[in-house]
Order: C-alpha cells, then structure tokens, then sequence
C-alpha cells in the first residue's frame, strides 16, 4: 500500500490543483511574474489575486494537508494497518507521536503554507506596479490578512519561521528564522491593521474572501490560543472579538447541524469564511475515498473503489450520547446498503463497520466508522463540491463560550452550548440539548487509556481534564473541521493522555519540526527543541 499511497497522494495533488479561480472560476491566472513587455492593468486584478486564494485550498485538503495534520494526530481519527489492504507507515507514526524531523504532514504543510505566502507575496508585487488602481490600499491590505492567516496556521505548528514579505530578494537570499513571539505580533498586527480596509458585507461579493469577520476571527484564535504560543492568557481580547462578529447580526446558525457541510453549501447562514470547491474546475476533497472501505462504492455510487483507510477511533465514538444527531450525521457505521437498498455482502455476509478497531498495526477492512461529515455526491470522483467552512458562527459562539468558562461564568457558557445543542436533539431528545456549567467545568467523558482489542488495557480515563465537558463539546461539533490537535493542545492533553494504541510521548510534540528538507536548503534554521 506504501507505493499506491505515493500514487495517490501525486494523483490527488493534482486533482487538487485543478482550476484556478477565487470564487469566479473562469478566470485566467497569472502565476509567475508577467513576461518583458506584458503591461498588466486593473482588469487583470481578479486574475492576479486569485491564486493567493488558490492556495486555501490545498493548504487544507491536499494530501498530508490541515485536515490529516490536525485529526491524524488526535484522539478521534486514525489510519491503521489494514489487513490485506495496506496503509500504516508514516499515518502510525502521526498516531503514535513518534514523529522526527522528515514527518510527510509537517513537510507537507510547510510547504503549503508558504506557497500561500508567496502566491500573496508576487500578487502584492505585481498590484504595486499597477498604476491608477482604486482602492489599491484595500486591495493589498485584504492580502496582507490573507497572509498572516497563513502565518497564524505556520505559528500554530511550527512556530519559529522566518517572515517572508517580499517576493524580489536577492541572489543567494536565505529568510532568517523568526522567533514565535515575532511572528504571533506580526500576525496580529497584520491583522489589526488590515481591519480598517476590509468589507464588512457577508454576501455573494464577500463569499470566500477576507473580510472584517474573517480577520477577527483570526484574531480571536490567535487571543484564544495565547498562553500556548506565547505564555500569556489573552481571553478577554479573543471575547471582544467575537463579540463584535455576533453582535454584527451578519451571521445564525443553520437550522440543521449537516447544511454547513452539504454539497452546496454556499448559501450556509454560519459561514464567516469558506473556502470554495467545484467538483470541475477546482478540485476537492480525496476524503470519502480515503476513508470508506470498497464496499461503500455501490451505497455513494461513486466512480471507482474507495481505499479502506481513516476510521473512527472507539474510544471518542463511545463518547457521542446516542441521541446525538451529530452521530449519525458525522459518522457512518453498522450494516450498509447499496443506493437502492440492497445489502452489500462480502464473503456471503452482509458487510457492516463495526465500532471496534484491533490496534494500529492491524485491522480488519470493517473496523471502525467512517466519517461522513461532508455530504458524498453520487459518482465521487475524489473532487468534490463541498466548500469548506474555515471559519463559522458556531466557532465564533463556542470560543466566547469558552472565554465566559474560564473567566469563571460557567453558567454564561452552558447558555451559548444549550442553544448549539437544540438543533442536535430538537427531532430525539430535546431536554438532552441543556448541560450545566458544572458539566463543562467537570471532567472529560473520554475513556483515555491504551485500547486493545476493544478493550482498555490501561485505564486513564478523562475525569481529572479541567473543562473537560467543554473539550467534549468542541469534538462533537468540529470533528472533521481541523480543530482537534490545537483543541487538545490548549486544553492540556495532546501530550498528556493515552489513546488507542497512542501513548504520551513528550510535551515537545505540540510544535512540529522544522522539516528537514527545509533546513538542508537554509543554513539559517535552526531546528525546533527536542528534535535533532
């Protein structure tokens, strides 16, 4: 399976690399700096800005990108060993933490990130050298707030990177490292800066663009996760920040849980800033492939073979109340049927997942629900329309959620989850919708500890996890949303607790490496503690 991953993971970058426009898809882009005698004028803007934008996508949906990063790590999805099939390599080593300096997924999103950077870097350059633009200064200024987005996400996982602003340097020119305080200030200036130029529109004009409520979303996940980047709790200025979103009236939250993740889902009232996909012209998710077993080709029927990879850990599905809809909503598990509803059958058996994995290194090709967040369209080819919502209302609700927590107004708090709730069991349940205060300020329902063979052989459990009825809420909500390794991070586990087959393996692993790749090419890296 090592070689058809590398297969894949070619194909699919390509898949995703399809297309070029932002939101207008047919534009002609110009990715490299315009030949001697090519005069470009203002006409040509939405061309010369859409690949900064291009970037998103890939950044969260390319192989090894935001979305493995992010839940490979954590204690809600894992790619094991299939028996028969495959998989294993460096998706154990994300499991297990035992990562070193050339780990794909930190390679891979290091150099996504920074092929955003420099998308924004040579669109700068060329608009400066366009003469008579209007509105020059909003227009260069909503790409600096594109960048530091992209710098927070490089501060969020590597922290020491050089800040790169230019797109001419001169021969022989290596960035110099920046430390994480230089660029956690960076960004949030940046940001603040930008504020003053940026739409506050929420409409088809604004719809994957960087507006005011982007940035403070920005904002308000770089104030939220402060103690961690930079040692210093900053969550009154996250609160202010989304105050100031969901005062603005501009955004609800869907009626229903799954619309924020249908197909299209471009009309979603929650979405502050999305990143747009076409099945056609722009690429899309490899996930359902990635993740269903073959079986599920006749149930989606999509158009080839799934490759029976990412499940469910059963630890975390074990944690869902059964009245959940977000369960069935997100994940897919028991018996399965084809598009007409006949059973699939294998080997004269009805094919089912099941909510049991073995252990990492080997398990069955049924082993584990599949996670079905993102609405599968018939005849899936791996480029999928669902746009992704980056940043949305109910993110800007549970991080002032959140704030009020740990400001010590427990009760504010279980308001704002209690309302996120009543959609989750308005049609099973709806008096489950309420929690308490002492709910989210007690400890975590997950079972932690070593888990082998559907039994947990070391018990750790999740009582002792400070808000850790909190940190259950943000998992049902944003499983599959590139959430959880920052979420377990802030709340004290990412290097604390046992999972699976995942035990800890030291606190230096909340930063990832400075990829190796990177250093061999610039002497001025230095490598991150606790790596060689």
């Amino acid at each position: 399976m090592k070689n058809q991953n590398i297969v894949y993971k070619i194909l699919i970058s390509g898949l995703l690399l399809l297309g070029t426009g932002c939101t207008n898809l047919d534009e002609t882009v110009y990715d490299k700096i315009t030949a001697e005698g090519t005069t470009l004028t203002e006409e040509d803007l939405t061309s010369i800005i859409a690949p900064a934008y291009t970037s998103f996508r890939g950044i969260f949906w390319n192989w090894d990108g935001l979305h493995d990063l992010y839940e490979e790590s954590s204690d809600c999805l894992v790619t094991p060993q299939r028996n028969g099939i495959g998989w294993g390599d460096y998706y154990i080593t994300m499991h297990l933490h035992t990562w070193g300096s050339t780990l794909p997924h930190a390679e891979g999103n290091w150099s996504y990130m920074y092929t955003g950077v420099n998308s924004v870097n040579r669109a700068i350059y060329q608009i400066e050298q366009i003469e008579g633009i209007a509105n020059k200064d909003k227009v260069i200024q909503e790409l600096k707030a594109l960048r530091a987005i992209y710098y927070y996400l490089l501060l969020d996982n590597f922290r020491n990177v050089p800040i790169v602003t230019s797109f001419i340097n001169p021969p022989g020119y290596l960035p110099v490292q920046n430390t994480g305080k230089e660029v956690y200030d960076f960004v949030e200036s940046e940001l603040k800066t930008a504020l003053p130029f940026l739409s506050e529109e929420n409409n088809t004009e604004t719809y994957g663009k960087v507006t005011k409520w982007a940035v403070k979303m920005t904002l308000a996940k770089l104030y939220l996760n402060a103690q961690v980047y930079i040692g210093t709790p900053k969550y009154n200025e996250a609160l202010a920040e989304v105050n100031e979103i969901i005062a603005s009236g501009k955004f609800s939250l869907a009626t229903n849980y799954a619309d924020n993740f249908k197909i299209k889902n471009e009309g979603s009232p929650e979405e502050i800033l999305s990143i747009p996909f076409d099945q056609v012209k722009t690429g899309g998710s490899y996930w359902p492939f990635k993740s269903l077993a073959a079986p599920s080709q006749a149930t989606f029927e999509m158009s080839g073979g799934p490759w029976n990879g990412t499940g469910g850990i059963p630890q975390f599905i074990d944690t869902y109340d059964p009245d959940d809809q977000r369960l069935k909503d997100c994940w897919l598990g028991g018996k399965q049927y084809t598009s007409k509803g006949e059973p699939i059958m294998v080997d004269g058996k009805q094919f089912e997942y099941i909510n049991f994995m073995t252990n990492v290194n080997g398990c069955e090709p049924n082993e584990g629900y599949r996670l079905v967040k993102y609405e599968i369209g018939t005849g899936d080819i791996g480029q999928t329309s669902n746009d992704v919502p980056f940043y949305r209302y109910t993110d800007a609700l549970m991080i002032k959620a959140e704030c009020l927590l740990r400001n010590g107004d427990a009760d504010g708090a279980a308001a704002i989850v209690s309302q996120i709730r009543q959609r989750d069991f308005k049609n099973t349940n709806p008096a489950k919708a309420t929690v308490t205060g002492a709910k989210l300020s007690g400890g975590s329902v997950y079972k932690y500890g070593t888990y082998d063979s559907g039994v947990i052989t070391k018990l750790e459990g999740g009582a002792d996890i400070q808000y850790g009825g909190f940190l259950d809420e943000l998992a049902w909500e944003f499983i599959g949303e590139a959430h959880r390794k920052q979420d377990l991070i802030r709340f004290g586990v990412f290097t604390k607790k046992s999972w699976f087959t995942h035990t800890p393996n030291g606190d230096f692993r909340s930063i990832l490496p400075i990829p190796q790749s990177v250093r061999d090419t610039n002497s001025n890296l230095q490598q991150n503690p606790g790596y060689n």
